[in-house]
């Protein structure tokens, strides 16, 4: 009984310690838009090319650091390529693309139901079982981040159909690719290094044949694509992976609603947005949200 009890105690400091990091990962995501404005008009296959090389170069650090010889660094079955290049790739390839073919706040609004779908597609995919707190956190949280974008104004105009196609896409990759991670939870976060160095080749790739090379023009804008990849398209991957493979994913879900009012947030606080009731309305729909969602496990 008491080798149970520890065991049962390890498990959740694991547990817990996985939900830091991924609340961690939600904070960095949640600064993704004022280091992006800050870095100035770089391409965006250009700047994925640029941040994931040096997520990549993190990762790879991190491996050789505890050991991991160089050939067992890209030495993963096709499966979890498949999985790890498609989500982290295509996300951003399709995420960029709906943002060319459809209004910004209305794509990234759609983009925005990945955090439900992460709760939705527990159950099914994850062998989770779903209670109504993580139901209604999700909900609640989506209401926060629509009440925030209708805030700001929007306008579902015909003619952009695709756009909102893709955007929908975006949904559904972030959220496959992080319920899905549960299922290879014998895979290092290691592979993360592996996964971003075919993601930056894939986009500077895109980037030859799609776009014109425009590099940061001061110094603040390179320390801002540097920190890009440290955090936000970066170091962030990292901690998901950990998180979304040891925590709750259910409430993981509802928590990240938080990002897109942290980055409303920081934008306020850099003087790059102004602030409005609509946000501390939409931010605290996100809290109880949140709080809804993950106290089942905080209370163990």
């Amino acid at each position: 009984m008491h080798d149970t009890k520890d065991i049962q105690g390890t498990e959740s400091i694991g547990e817990r310690r996985a939900m830091l990091a991924g609340i961690g990962a939600i904070v960095l995501w949640g600064a993704l838009a004022t280091l992006s404005v800050t870095a100035g008009p770089v391409p965006a296959f250009q700047m994925v090319a640029m941040t994931f090389a040096i997520g990549a170069a993190l990762g790879i650090a991190r491996a050789r650091w505890r050991g991991m010889p160089w050939r067992d660094l890209m030495r993963w079955p096709a499966r979890v390529w498949l999985l790890g290049v498609g989500g982290l790739f295509g996300y951003h390839a399709l995420y960029f693309a709906a943002l060319q073919l459809a209004p910004p706040a209305e794509a990234n609004l759609i983009n925005y139901l990945w955090p439900l779908l992460i709760v939705l597609l527990s159950a099914p995919l994850a062998g989770e079982r779903l209670r109504w707190p993580h139901l209604a956190g999700a909900v609640l949280g989506f209401a926060g981040v629509v009440l925030l974008a209708f805030g700001r104004g929007l306008d579902f105009a015909g003619g952009t159909a695709l756009g909102y196609a893709l955007a929908l896409g975006c949904a559904f990759t972030w959220s496959l690719y992080s319920v899905l991670s549960r299922r290879f939870g014998e895979t290092p976060t290691d592979a993360i290094a592996a996964f971003c160095t075919a993601a930056s080749l894939l986009s500077l790739v895109c980037h030859f044949l799609f776009e014109r090379t425009v590099w940061p023009v001061s110094a603040p804008a390179w320390l801002a694509v540097l920190a890009l990849g440290i955090g936000p398209t970066g170091g962030a991957f990292y901690l998901w992976d950990h998180a979304v493979k040891r925590g709750d994913i259910r409430a993981l879900g509802a928590l990240s609603y938080a990002a897109p009012i942290l980055s409303t947030g920081l934008l306020i606080l850099c003087g790059l947005a102004q602030p409005t009731g609509t946000l501390l309305i939409a931010a605290l729909l996100v809290t109880v949200g949140a709080v809804l969602a993950s106290r089942e496990m905080w209370k163990r």
